[in-house]
């Protein structure tokens, strides 16, 4: 493989599988500039080109952590311990190689080849006024803080995004199983419900149909009786069809809206208006029908819904107001069609109390929620001088509108799904589209069961609390260890003082730490020369110099169980 198709594979990793959105880009770019302005830090003194180099090799290293999280976090551990300026974009890859190293094997294997190399580059900085110890404790810490746990932390809250999210999917899948199951038994019910009314009520209708049928053509009824009878048989067979057609309705599982076809007839429609007054008529009531305006055309839904209307509220005037005038009347106004059925008081001559009214209630609310399907009303109450007025608005564009609309069962509502239903959904998620701004109802039990937003929460800040005061105890522990490494390499003034030559070894040293810390390590062969065939110790002061590159000693030498000579003195650190 040849560095052209590195490079081509490496930004299609980059840009085309990625496809950052603006705000990415925008994001990566200011962090890119930021941490670039970061590494440059230290390092302004050794020309313009060092500078530059290391700004762009900051910047690229920063564009490239998504693509190639273990390399950047390698390099940048091994560049932060050269150059100070590098740690934050050693942070930033810690963060990010978290979550993108999926292996935990590999993810293990790249934090700690960077501290490896981060901790021995530390510790080999000459310029280091600390000790390899001492170095290693605090490069210790330092990675762990900014490197590990923020590795961790990002690490966590991807894997339980990536949990939730899986959950979600899987209760998603759930809840539109449990929606099936319950639509096929509501088609079920609806079945069974229309075989009831197929076998009962279909078969009494088809009883009054024949014997009505016979009894028309009895020679004995007059021509007034024999009319009346036809009446009958033609409401019999009529209401036979509209079982079937409710029959049908009830087995094809739609919706309670019932749809009107174009090949629909038209005595169902405002052109069967007539048939039902002449039909009113006939059974002795003195109905009289009115029309105003031009005639125009309605979707058949609306068409339908006015046929309705018309007979729903006839059928109430015959029932609840026998013997009063009925008036029909069509407006075709120039946005809508105004159907208004009004019928005047009950004449007391009337013997209403003779007769048997069976009514269920529920024709006015069918009527009202028939127009609202096709964007009218409907509104019925007492007239003003008396009797009862049904009136429907039904609008010609909305009407066509809601009638030529195509409709389609589903059996899964949107609001049922707590993520949603789109049209333009990925293939193979069931057509759905997750909305993270918030659960629905329905996802509480899953949240109960995962744990809320604020669970998760505590969970992390307590995860991060433990983690916080495992350092702080580590911290404790080296500054306890530096504590006493010092109580083993340092004296006061006071006592140098305290001390003069010629005193015995023994109670010169009884004053003094014996210095066996790594604080004095490489000290001793600094400072004046030794004298011949002397044992010295070298100590550091307490004392805070002035130039915080000095580094004031204290040497004592003895030779024959004596102090023979004691130094006070400074060396560069």
């Amino acid at each position: 493989m040849n560095v052209t198709t590195m490079a081509r594979g490496a930004w299609k990793r980059l840009v085309v599988a990625g496809m950052w959105s603006r705000r990415r880009i925008v994001g990566e770019t200011v962090l890119a500039l930021v941490l670039a302005l970061s590494a440059t830090l230290g390092v302004q003194d050794n020309g313009l080109a060092a500078t530059v180099g290391v700004a762009l090799a900051a910047a690229a290293m920063s564009l490239l952590r998504r693509v190639f999280p273990a390399s950047v976090l390698v390099l940048a551990g091994a560049l932060a311990a050269v150059l100070a300026g590098f740690w934050p974009l050693l942070m930033v890859a810690g963060w990010s190689a978290g979550p993108r190293i999926k292996a935990p094997r590999w993810a293990l294997a790249a934090f700690t080849l960077s501290y490896v190399l981060n901790a021995a580059l530390s510790v080999q900085q000459t310029e280091s006024s600390l000790p390899a110890a001492q170095t290693l404790v605090f490069t210790t810490l330092s990675f762990v803080a900014t490197t590990v746990v923020p590795g961790l932390a990002a690490r966590y809250r991807t894997q339980r995004r990536t949990l939730m999210h899986a959950l979600h999917e899987h209760n998603a899948q759930l809840l539109r199983e449990r929606e099936i199951i319950a639509s096929h038994a509501r088609l079920r019910e609806r079945q069974r419900i229309a075989q009831d009314m197929h076998d009962s009520l279909g078969h009494q209708l088809a009883l009054i149909a024949v014997h009505t049928g016979a009894l028309e053509v009895d020679r004995k009824l007059t021509d007034r009786q024999r009319e009346a009878v036809g009446v009958l048989r033609d409401a019999s067979v009529a209401a036979m069809h509209e079982l079937r057609e409710a029959v049908g309705i009830l087995r094809d599982g739609t919706h309670a809206q019932e749809h009107v076809s174009d090949t629909a007839p038209a005595a169902r429609g405002v052109a069967g208006i007539d048939g039902l007054v002449e039909a009113s008529r006939g059974a002795g009531a003195d109905v009289e029908l009115r029309r105003a305006g031009e005639e125009r055309s309605l979707a058949p839904a609306a068409d339908h819904a006015a046929y309705r209307i018309v007979q729903e509220a006839l059928t109430n005037a015959l029932k609840h107001a026998p013997g009063a005038p009925i008036v029909v009347e069509l407006r075709y106004e120039p946005d809508s069609l105004v159907v208004e059925v009004a019928n005047g008081p009950t004449p007391t001559t009337a013997d209403g109390g003779r007769r048997l009214v069976v009514s269920g209630g529920q024709g006015l609310t069918g009527l009202q929620e028939r127009a609202r399907l096709v964007g009218g009303m409907v509104h019925a109450g007492p007239a003003a001088g008396g009797g009862f007025r049904v009136a429907g608005v039904l609008p010609y564009g909305s009407a066509e509108r809601a009638g030529s609309a195509p409709q389609v069962t589903t059996f899964v509502e949107a609001t049922n799904d707590f993520r949603g239903q789109s049209e333009g959904a990925r293939p193979g998620d069931g057509g759905a589209v997750i909305d993270w701004s918030g659960p629905p109802e329905k996802q509480k039990e899953l949240d109960l069961a995962m744990g809320s937003k604020k669970r998760g929460i505590a969970i992390g800040c307590g995860a991060a609390l433990v983690i916080i005061v495992g350092l702080g105890a580590l911290a404790v522990w080296g500054i306890a260890k530096l504590w006493d490494e010092s109580d083993k390499a340092m004296i006061e003034p006071s006592v140098y003082k305290s001390v003069q030559v010629g005193d015995t070894e023994t109670a010169v040293r009884g004053k003094l730490p014996d210095g066996k810390s790594f604080l004095t390590d490489g000290l001793r062969d600094k400072g004046p020369a030794k004298p011949k065939g002397a044992d010295c110790l070298v100590l550091l002061s307490t004392e805070i110099p002035d130039n915080l590159d000095d580094e004031p000693l204290f040497r004592f030498c003895f030779r024959d169980g004596k102090l023979i000579d004691k130094q006070s003195y400074t060396v560069k650190s």
